[in-house]
């Protein structure tokens, strides 16, 4: 994999993509930010300009509020919220079971990407996050997925057929959690082994 070099709209200066599909923010303010402005229509400190395209002309000439929508207070105690979410713990189904899946996954090379055990930085905010281990399952950086994977979208440093290494972390509860078993990054994939 690679990294994606992105805009960081909260520091003014290219920085490492890690968040997104395609890796194109660089920190969970600027990824929180980007959706409330994508698709919510919700402007911030950090994305001012109200998401009306020129074919928009009603949402460019509706009446504007008295400064942005997502106040400060409000968008800092949201990223607060999103970066201290627990990790979905692991659920102890059948131990024989597991060790044989780990153990499969690692043989067929699937946790070169996956990467089973990240740490956090050490200055990582907030403190209660600094240099906590935890089993994301991805490497957060940029692979080619193919032509059959291809949205023919570039995003910064990514091409359209390159895709950050999805998490993996609470796999088994996207059935219950999104009311689907829809997988990848259009949702494609009716299951796990159809996604792989």
């Amino acid at each position: 994999g690679r990294a994606n070099r992105v805009w960081d709209p909260v520091a003014s200066e290219m920085a490492l993509g890690r968040f997104g599909w395609k890796a194109n923010a660089a920190t969970v303010l600027a990824q929180t930010a980007g959706a409330a402005s994508g698709d919510m229509g919700l402007t911030s400190r950090v994305a001012t300009d109200e998401n009306c395209r020129s074919p928009q002309r009603a949402c460019a000439s509706a009446p504007r509020g008295d400064g942005v929508d997502l106040r400060d207070a409000h968008l800092d105690k949201l990223v607060f919220y999103l970066k201290s979410l627990a990790v979905p713990a692991r659920r102890r189904m059948d131990e024989a079971a597991e060790q044989r899946g780990e153990m499969l996954f690692a043989r067929s090379g699937c946790s070169g990407c996956h990467v089973p055990v990240l740490q956090a930085a050490a200055d990582a905010s907030p403190s209660l996050l600094a240099g906590q281990v935890f089993a994301p399952y991805t490497d957060l950086l940029l692979h080619d997925m193919g032509d059959g994977l291809s949205d023919g979208r570039e995003d910064f440093g990514a091409s359209g057929r390159e895709w950050r290494t999805a998490p993996l972390w609470g796999l088994g509860l996207v059935p219950i959690t999104n009311g689907h078993a829809f997988y990848l990054h259009d949702g494609r994939a009716r299951s796990l082994e159809e996604a792989v």
